[in-house]
């Protein structure tokens, strides 16, 4: 008898252990495409939260350089080639994509609330209504300065200052025998680098990229004031090497304490005013963006977002993960493991309602004013045929708003002037322009 019920127990174990084994064997593994930046990475460290309530689901990840992930899924999309499940993109793509059936609708059913999404977020996000990405987070951007090196040089920051009154400031502010530096810009060439920041600051110059026929713009006076003016802020009052800084780069410089201002991404200001982060957390005032002759498309609109590819294999998956990364239940899940100024933000009315997160972030009325106030339907002086504020709503922008990057960031690091730059920018664009069959 004991030797029956040895057996069997030993059988009964070697069946739990096979259908384990069965189990795991058969999970599903989504492979997810992000970006490098902070709040991905935490979304990575809390995966397993996702995977604990999802058993049968595992998650893979590959986290690039903006640029390169840039790259990699437009690559991946366009061949079909399936090597992503979720695809971290913005704006600009959400909604050509998804026109070209590249991507699946997002599910909004049942509990995820879409109706929390902010509007302007939503709609960017949107082809005719369908949401085709999930935003993970949504941003504007807005002045971040250093109130005591502001104040120890007599001077102020207020909402919308002129971009005259900015240089007088990063130039009473600008210390480089201490390290430094008056004003932190991207410099970083790309459309979603320092185009982003170029083409907002152009329009307040009252620049376009394109007149009502489609016609390429980047030789008017009002691109040469633009640029000629960063230009020469950056090599006056900007730090070392500024052709190279991006995103990360400056906000680096920023944490420990070497920019006097940067006018960057509004999802920033939970990163500098973080102690853990930052040296100078306790530090920071917050402003709208400056502008030159017009406040309109002087700060931009975007959202990292979340999309998943027509070609997964794994759409069940992949819904479930992308419905999990951008609910509230996710954002109340970090604001509790990490602190509520933590929490991805410009994404959900909810979270700027909650009591908890206005106590905890400071930058919050800043940063949903500067989100509101961004109009991608009505972002420059002049008359525009597209939409976006700092990119154009169009297949072609990708490689225009690329190649000018490039330019620019040529003519700030003294490789070329800026009128060389943006006659190249220019001719390029018009042939590419041209090829597409605008004109």
């Amino acid at each position: 008898m004991k030797r029956l019920t040895k057996n069997t127990l030993t059988y009964a174990v070697s069946i739990t252990a096979a259908m384990t084994a069965a189990s795991a064997f058969s999970a599903t593994q989504i492979t997810v495409a992000t970006v490098n930046n902070g709040h991905m990475i935490e979304m990575q460290k809390l995966t397993p939260e996702f995977e604990k309530a999802n058993p049968g689901i595992k998650v893979k990840w590959v986290t690039l350089e903006e640029g390169v992930l840039r790259q990699n899924v437009t690559q991946d999309i366009a061949n079909k080639s399936g090597l992503y499940d979720v695809m971290t993109i913005g704006m600009y793509e959400a909604p050509i994509w998804g026109e070209r059936g590249w991507l699946q609708a997002v599910d909004t059913s049942g509990s995820y609330d879409a109706k929390d999404i902010l509007p302007s977020i939503r709609g960017g996000l949107s082809y005719k209504g369908t949401m085709y990405a999930a935003p993970f987070y949504g941003e504007s951007s807005m002045v971040m300065y250093r109130k005591d090196l502001v104040k120890a040089a007599g001077m102020e920051i207020n909402d919308r200052d002129s971009w005259e009154h900015i240089r007088d400031v990063a130039a009473a502010v600008n210390n480089p025998e201490k390290g430094i530096y008056g004003i932190c810009l991207r410099g970083k060439a790309g459309w979603g680098d320092n185009m982003a920041f170029m083409t907002a600051m152009a329009n307040s110059f009252g620049a376009r990229w394109f007149d009502e026929n489609w016609k390429p713009q980047l030789e008017t006076a009002e691109w040469k004031n633009a640029v000629n003016f960063y230009v020469d802020l950056l090599n006056k009052y900007g730090p070392p090497g500024a052709s190279s800084n991006s995103f990360n780069e400056n906000l680096a410089l920023f944490n420990e304490g070497k920019c006097g201002m940067w006018i960057d991404a509004t999802i920033a200001a939970s990163f500098v005013t973080d102690p853990k982060q930052s040296k100078v957390a306790d530090k920071v005032g917050f402003a709208q963006s400056p502008y030159a002759v017009t406040e309109k498309g002087a700060n931009w609109l975007w959202s990292w977002a979340l999309g998943i590819p027509a070609a997964t294999k794994n759409a069940d998956a992949a819904q479930k993960f992308v419905r999990w990364a951008t609910s509230k239940e996710y954002i109340q899940l970090v604001g509790e493991k990490n602190g509520w100024a933590a929490v991805p933000t410009g994404t959900r009315a909810s979270t700027y309602a909650n009591p908890e997160f206005q106590k905890a972030a400071v930058f919050a009325d800043a940063e949903l004013k500067a989100i509101n106030s961004a109009d991608p339907t009505d972002s420059t002086l002049k008359p525009s045929p597209y939409v976006g504020v700092q990119f154009a709503a169009i297949p072609e922008f990708q490689a225009i708003g690329t190649t000018t990057g490039q330019m620019i960031s040529g003519a700030l690091s003294g490789s070329m002037t800026v009128d060389q730059a943006l006659k190249s920018a220019n001719t390029s664009a018009d042939r590419q322009m041209r090829q597409a069959g605008y004109y």
